[in-house]
């Protein structure tokens, strides 16, 4: 039996962002947004992030350009899970908001690092070394 494109779009979303974020979403879904729920899952995750084509460090770098080209609020979910989830090095992330602000903006790439740097100033926070000197 073959996984539906629903299916594999879960496990996708799951290895991508994280089953706690997945699984939180899910049980927020609601009669109102459980189609859209069910679109995005088999289209973004089951159709193109599934893909053999392009390794999820690049389909993340990607991502985090485009959704920090066009000053998303999904930024900080896809530029948390390409740390996190998908080892992408702060200095790459760093590396793609420089393109951005040559091909999108400097607006666009300066919130995009203002986003950034929050999000490592956290993980710096919240590491073990950093609790013992505190």
């Amino acid at each position: 039996m073959t996984e539906s494109r629903y299916d594999i779009g879960v496990k996708t979303r799951k290895e991508v962002l994280g089953s706690e974020h997945v699984e939180r979403s899910q049980a927020r879904t609601t009669e109102f947004d459980a189609y859209f729920q069910q679109f995005l899952t088999d289209t973004a995750w089951g159709s193109v992030w599934s893909r053999p084509d392009l390794d999820r460090r690049t389909r993340s770098l990607v991502t985090v350009a485009i959704l920090a080209a066009l000053g998303r609020d999904e930024l900080t979910l896809h530029m948390n899970a390409a740390i996190n989830q998908l080892g992408i090095d702060p200095h790459e992330i760093a590396e793609v908001l420089l393109h951005v602000g040559v091909y999108a903006g400097i607006p666009a790439a300066n919130s995009a690092f203002a986003v950034a740097k929050k999000i490592l100033e956290q993980r710096a926070s919240s590491t073990p070394e950093t609790a013992q000197h505190e």
